[in-house]
């Protein structure tokens, strides 16, 4: 298994525009970033933290989201995406991951992932389409 080493960071920033911000207030000043966008780029960010240590063949799927929304990022902002792994256990790694617009910080919480093998996995996925009458 790969070397991935405990306090590992990385960081990305998206700029909120209308593909990534609310609509169903009705009002376009009120367009934020919205929480599922927010989460994905969240989970994204840890990928991309830990996909550099790892062999080749190998990638990660999220298992586990404990995140809080603290506060709206509005349209025209870039928000700043930070994870942290603070653990791995065998083939799961787990992060700690925040959100902060320019302003204060917009969203924190807990991330895990599990290491697959990818050839391995897209067989058991094709084998649990066949059983399933599809």
């Amino acid at each position: 298994m790969a070397n991935i080493p405990i306090g590992t960071t990385r960081e990305e920033k998206l700029l909120v525009t209308s593909e990534v911000a609310i609509n169903f207030l009705g009002m376009e000043g009120a367009r934020v970033l919205s929480t599922p966008h927010m989460i994905g780029y969240m989970e994204r960010t840890c990928r991309d933290t830990v996909l550099p240590l790892l062999d080749p063949g190998y990638d990660t799927v999220g298992t586990h989201v404990n995140v809080a929304h603290l506060a709206a990022a509005p349209m025209g902002m870039t928000v700043t995406f930070r994870a942290e792994i603070t653990a791995v256990n065998e083939r799961r790694v787990e992060f700690r991951v925040e959100a902060w617009d320019e302003k204060e910080k917009i969203g924190e919480g807990t991330h895990q992932r599990t290491i697959i093998n990818v050839a391995k996995f897209a067989t058991k996925l094709a084998q649990k389409k066949q059983g399933s009458g599809q």
